[in-house]
């Protein structure tokens, strides 16, 4: 296993990572891919089955996934040849990684960027847990993912990624004075008047990028469906509609629909932490922002191709038509040290798709 201090806390990353699999911590039916360790995470792959399942569920402290899987499956869908996965039903899917973690590291899960950004959302759970995507120290056994399109159907695959994982040792999620002195030495957001008390905090852009004044799409409905291994394989306008500024510089979110917006503020994560974004406040408003929330080491950071980089919002309103206002806050910028600096950042030749971002859909559509 990794080695640590007796008061070492932080996230493990991918050097950490790839010891904790080489000593037994992470199981797989199948060898790692060269590009499955992030610099700050671990991404997950669908095993060769998905059991269509009548309702989301937990199993509680006293059952297994498995055994409810049996309670609830409705039929089982072999994905060794690929299968798709239909919008507005729930699927559950063994993982190929399964956990023996050591007593002093757990485990928090989050859906990929990409997955986030195709409206699919997905939860990691294992036994006896009480909560999605929290993998508590020492938890020896499977993991499953819990799926369910929203607004595409989805072509997967025995393999595909969908999920990703991190591991970390205690707690080490900043506090106020922390993320101020972290603001102070390395300038995370590009705003002087930045709120980083308790985590960045991220407004909406709704003024326009561009000549055309964009500021987000709209996912259209009944589609054709989207194979999760194919990019730039899609025309942007057969799925979204663009939707360019008002004058108002501002949004009404139409119930149940799907939007992806960007933040007002560009960010960057230094290289010694990761970060995480967090709700803002569920009080100030009826809408749901971020599916996927990971930010690894490196994110908009300038030493790794970066300047900055806007955050993609993925947002859903709730029951009952919202407006958005430009620069309205919707979400915290949370940073958690690491463990040790990644062998390599986000950006640097590992494939990182949404680096110096700024409003961008998933890397399947069409530039």
């Amino acid at each position: 296993m990794p080695s640590f201090a007796a008061t070492d806390k932080g996230i493990l990353p991918d050097r950490m990572i790839a010891e904790l699999a080489n000593a037994g911590g992470i199981v797989t039916a199948r060898e790692f891919a060269s590009d499955q360790i992030q610099p700050a995470s671990l991404d997950l792959r669908l095993g060769n089955v998905a059991y269509r399942v009548r309702a989301s569920f937990l199993p509680g402290p006293h059952a297994t996934v498995g055994r409810r899987i049996a309670d609830l499956k409705l039929h089982e869908i072999p994905l060794s040849n690929g299968a798709v996965l239909e919008t507005g039903c729930v699927y559950i899917v063994p993982l190929l990684e399964s956990l023996a973690l050591p007593t002093d590291v757990s485990a928090s899960a989050n859906p990929k960027s990409s997955t986030g950004r195709l409206d699919i959302f997905t939860r990691v759970i294992a036994d006896s847990m009480r909560g999605f995507d929290r993998i508590e120290a020492g938890y020896r056994g499977p993991l499953y993912a819990e799926i369910s399109p929203r607004t595409f159907p989805v072509l997967v695959r025995e393999g595909s990624r969908l999920s990703q994982i991190r591991f970390r040792r205690g707690h080490a999620v900043l506090d106020a004075a922390a993320h101020n002195q972290l603001h102070s030495a390395e300038r995370l957001v590009d705003n002087p008047d930045a709120d980083v008390s308790q985590g960045v905090a991220v407004g909406v852009d709704l003024a326009g990028l561009g000549p055309d004044k964009l500021v987000g799409y709209r996912a259209k409905r009944h589609t054709g469906l989207i194979d999760v291994e194919r990019r730039d394989g899609y025309a942007v306008l057969d799925f979204w509609e663009p939707i360019t500024a008002r004058s108002e510089r501002n949004l009404i979110l139409d119930p149940d629909e799907f939007y992806i917006l960007a933040s007002k503020e560009a960010v960057q994560v230094p290289p010694d932490h990761a970060a995480e974004m967090v709700p803002f406040d569920p009080l100030v408003g009826e809408f749901r922002v971020h599916y996927a929330g990971f930010f690894d080491p490196g994110f908009g950071y300038a030493g790794a191709g970066g300047k900055g980089s806007r955050a993609v919002l993925e947002v859903r309103s709730r029951e009952v038509p919202f407006i958005l206002e430009h620069g309205q806050i919707v979400g915290r910028l949370v940073y958690e040290k690491m463990l040790a600096q990644p062998e390599k950042l986000y950006g640097q030749g590992i494939g990182s798709n949404y680096q110096a971002q700024s409003l961008k859909l998933s890397k399947h559509f069409k530039s």
